[in-house]
């Protein structure tokens, strides 16, 4: 019999998923089976897949089971190249116990989808540091969106992280350049979105009826005329290409962003053709309580074109928004509720313009 101490990680999970996170060769049936039987234990009581652990529990259960001769054997991962563990160092804007967080370039996918060998998830055994395990993805940004991507260093911290980006407690400041001003220079963007029929799920549309709630504030930090502005949004949800599908639903897609805007989301005069979108800021509560509060710089493009327009970065800072900034004046309400308003009229117009085109 194998015997093993329930770690503070490991606090308050199931214990299937226990055998996950430490014994990915065992398989759900298996566990099933060894707790029928008895042999599972759990300071010596028999123990369900489903009971939840407590650090110091000790648990009990038989030798390892040979593997299924038939079953197809995972290829061991190809050991990263010097090259390859200093570029993903280089990444690194912040580290704690319980976080790594980088600033993910532009181009630099999340993870490995067809076609794509390097990726944020394929370099994460070079960010392991002084510990054995591998960071853990908590969230994604979009290949082409640059900025913070934190990474958890421990189970508990994913956990923790995973948590706080679903309850959106985790606060979220992007910084973009639009096509044209967006009128008025702050509110809200409601509008629901929905997976584009057709698209395979890899493009999202405004779609009041089926779509799930979605909603972006936003604010005009500077513009050039009527060409472009420099705009901080933060998504209030998580929906997928949430800030891309709503800037262009109001009529102003990001600079460099074809898959929602076309032709119309580029400018002349030697502006990047490169996605204009960064995350720009995050504030997240750690396991412990301490408010985690990074900020990563611009990329090189969106710098030139900053430059370009006449824009100056160290203007402003992302600060989050605030929803009771208005909410004890019956002005400030009035304002709120135009803005959202204006917004979803012009999120329903961009709507009803791309089904006509489809």
């Amino acid at each position: 019999m194998r015997t093993f101490t329930v770690q503070p990680d490991d606090e308050g999970i199931r214990l299937d998923r226990w055998f996950k996170r430490h014994e990915p060769g065992t398989s759900f049936n298996v566990v099933s089976r060894w707790a029928r039987t008895g042999v599972l234990r759990l300071d010596g009581a028999k123990a369900d897949p489903g009971d939840r652990l407590r650090t110091g529990q000790v648990l009990t259960l038989p030798p390892a089971e040979a593997p299924d001769p038939g079953a197809p054997v995972a290829r061991p991962a190809k050991p990263l190249s010097a090259a390859e563990i200093e570029y993903a160092q280089s990444l690194v804007i912040y580290k704690d116990m319980h976080a790594i967080v980088i600033n993910k370039p532009p181009g630099l996918a999340t993870q490995g989808g067809t076609g794509t060998t390097t990726h944020v998830d394929g370099l994460l055994d070079a960010l392991m540091y002084d510990t054995r395990a591998r960071p853990k993805l908590v969230h994604r940004l979009d290949k082409d969106t640059s900025g913070v991507l934190l990474l958890a260093r421990t189970a508990r911290a994913a956990a923790h992280f995973s948590k706080a980006f679903s309850g959106r407690t985790a606060r979220k400041i992007y910084w973009a350049l639009t096509v044209g001003m967006p009128e008025p220079e702050q509110g809200e963007i409601d509008a629901a979105l929905a997976k584009q029929p057709g698209s395979g799920g890899e493009k999202m549309h405004v779609d009041p009826q089926a779509g799930l709630a979605a909603r972006t504030v936003y604010s005009v930090v500077d513009n050039a005329a009527d060409r472009a502005a420099w705009v901080q949004f933060q998504p209030l949800t998580g929906r997928t290409h949430q800030i891309r599908v709503h800037a262009n639903a109001i009529g102003h897609p990001i600079v460099g962003d074809a898959k929602y805007g076309g032709k119309e989301a580029f400018l002349t005069g030697g502006i990047s053709r490169k996605l204009h979108l960064h995350a720009r800021r995050l504030l997240i509560d750690d396991p412990d309580g301490k408010i985690l509060d990074i900020s990563a710089d611009l990329p090189a493009h969106f710098i030139e074109s900053f430059k370009m327009l006449g824009f100056e970065p160290g203007q402003a800072t992302a600060e989050p928004y605030d929803d009771t900034k208005y909410a004890d004046t019956p002005e400030g309400k009035r304002k709120a509720a135009a803005a959202a308003a204006k917004s979803r009229r012009k999120a329903h117009r961009g709507e009803r313009r791309s089904r006509g085109q489809g």
